[in-house]
Parts: C-alpha cells; sequence; structure tokens
C-alpha cells in the first residue's frame, strides 16, 4: 500500500538573485514498510525534497507546484495548523541532519524529546515513561534524559535525535544525513540500530545521503537526484548492478574499493549547475563523458526502460 506518493514537486527559493529551482519535478513513490535512499551530491535537492515533505521549507523558499500524499492527504493544499496537528511527527518524522545542531542546548534531553507528545496532550508521567523506553530502545541509559546536549558525545546525540523521531510513532522516518560528523563506528552502530527499528516496527524509512554505502546498508529502492531533479530510480539491485544513467554509473565508480587491485580514485570533473539558471538539455550534460548534441538542447524525461526501473537520459531513447 502507497504510503507517500510526490508529484512533479517544484520547491523554489525567490531570492534577490534570482529564483533557485532546488527541486524542480520531482516525483516518487514510497510503499508502507519500505526503506528508500536518496543520493546525489551536495546541493542537489536531497534535504529540500526532506524538509518538503514534513512540510518545512523555510523562507525564501516555498512549494510552487505539484504535490505531496501523505496516507492519502495532500500536504500541499492543508493548513499549516492541520499539518502540525495531523501530520507532521504523527505519520511522518524527521532525523535532521547534524545532530550537533539539532538539539537546543539549553534544555535537557528528556524535555526535548517529550515535547511533541507534550504539546498533543499526553499525561506528564506517561510521555516521560516513553522518553526512558525510546532511550532504551535506541541503546542508551534512560538517565541520559537528565543531561543537556553539551553533555553527550556525537554518537549519543544521533540517537537521542532518532529517539526524538519516534516519540509520536510515525509511518515514516526521514533520515536527512544520519552519519555525518561520525567516526566509523559509531556510524556502523547507527545504521545497525536503523536496520533493526526498520525490521522490527516496519517504518517506511527515507534515508538521505551523498554516501551510496551507506544507503546500501539499509535501501530497497534507490533515487539518484542530480540538480533538483531525479535522473534515475529503481531498485537497490537494479541501481548498483545495472546503473544506467552516465552521473549514477560515475558515482558508483567513485566508491572506494576495499578489494582487489589498488587504483586511482576517480570522480567526477566539473561542478554542479547554478540552480538560478540551469543549462538547456540535460543539466548533467555539461560534464558527460556521453554526452551528445541533443542533451544540450532537449531535457530528457524520467522513462520506465525495465520494470520498476526508471532512467532520463538520451541514450536509451526509444
Amino acid at each position: 500500500m502507497v504510503l507517500l506518493e510526490v508529484s512533479n514537486l517544484k520547491t523554489y527559493f525567490y531570492t534577490l538573485r534570482g529564483i533557485v529551482k532546488a527541486v524542480d519535478g520531482v516525483s516518487l513513490t514510497l510503499d508502507r514498510g519500505q526503506t528508500l535512499g536518496i543520493v546525489g551530491e551536495s546541493g542537489c535537492g536531497k534535504s529540500t525534497l526532506a524538509w518538503s515533505i514534513m512540510g518545512l521549507v523555510p523562507p525564501p523558499g516555498r512549494i510552487a507546484g505539484g504535490s505531496i500524499k501523505i496516507d492519502g492527504d495532500d500536504i500541499t493544499k492543508m493548513r499549516e495548523g492541520d499539518v502540525r496537528s495531523k501530520i507532521r511527527w504523527k505519520k511522518v518524522s524527521m532525523i535532521f541532519q547534524g545532530a550537533m545542531n539539532a538539539l537546543n542546548p539549553v534544555y535537557k534531553v528528556a524535555d526535548q524529546i517529550a515535547e511533541p507528545l507534550l504539546y498533543s496532550g499526553a499525561p506528564r508521567d506517561e510521555a516521560y515513561a516513553r522518553v526512558a523506553e525510546l532511550l532504551e530502545m535506541v541503546g542508551l541509559d534512560p538517565k541520559i534524559g537528565e543531561r543537556y546536549p553539551h553533555e553527550l558525545s556525537g554518537g549519543q546525540k544521533q540517537r537521542v535525535v532518532i529517539a526524538m523521531a519516534l516519540i509520536m510513532e510515525p509511518d515514516l522516518v526521514i533520515a536527512d544525513e544520519p552519519t555525518t560528523a561520525l567516526d566509523v563506528v559509531v556510524q556502523a552502530q547507527i545504521l545497525n540500530l536503523m536496520k533493526e527499528l526498520q525490521r522490527k516496527k516496519r517504518r517506511s524509512i527515507i534515508i538521505i545521503s551523498h554516501d551510496l554505502g551507506v544507503v546500501s546498508e539499509l535501501a530497497e529502492k534507490i533515487a539518484v537526484m542530480y540538480a533538483g531533479k531525479i535522473v534515475e530510480y529503481g531498485t537497490a539491485e537494479q541501481i548498483f548492478n545495472n546503473p544506467m544513467h552516465p552521473y549514477t554509473q560515475a558515482l558508483i565508480r567513485a566508491i572506494p574499493r576495499l578489494t582487489g587491485p589498488v587504483t586511482k580514485l576517480e570522480y567526477i570533473p566539473g561542478s554542479p549547475p547554478d540552480l538560478r539558471s540551469p543549462p538547456p538539455g540535460c543539466r548533467f550534460a555539461p560534464r558527460c563523458s556521453k554526452v551528445m548534441d541533443i542533451c544540450r538542447s532537449e531535457e530528457p524525461v524520467l522513462e520506465e526502460l525495465e520494470k520498476d526501473h526508471f532512467v532520463a537520459c538520451w541514450l536509451y531513447r526509444r
């Protein structure tokens, strides 16, 4: 059953220097209990897509078109008060990027985790009992709830933010770069924790990352974003075993190898385009090793080339 349906979403930032088309015509779906990975370089629109699904796009940004349906409710047509009371934290929650900055330094951890429950009218004793239960679930001593954020390590803060996202038992959890700034040991612990939460609770998860290795650990489906658009979308097996878009292929070639002969690490030359004035045609064309004349003038559309595998590239035009 479909839980999330995003159709032709456009989220723009209206600045004095022009309109930044951060998300420009994105469509995707997510079923209940499924995990979706969204990958791409910094600045490609991943986090803006997440903020859009949460209904939290900061000014001067706003949703300029399209729809976001969560369990059938289109949040783009709802008032902010209704989104806050019916959708946010209850149906969809978010593990914000950078746990170091996601916590209020002047409030104790337990108070911050309990806030959504208290706001919804839950009795204080029940709310804090739930906080203790969640802290244990994410592998922390409930006594940590009496500490302030500056008294915790980076890994502990990340686990607290995960507990915050789960306090209202939402159907969908969005994890925006959940392992950023953590060492490899703590990264592995956080990924294992998210695997357990998905396996035991069967919640839908969107994991956003520029690290394909992290996404491969969790995701069943993967959307590859470039310059505000999805350029390839399919199952994890399709994306890793049969990448079709030149950008996806380049991202995979750039992953460091732990086995086999030592070779020079590949990279993608050039830089992503300025989203105030993206190039005509395919936005990856200026950096693509397989570029053709048509790529520079006409924009490719996302087409299904095999079952559940969508690609936006003129190499596969019919």
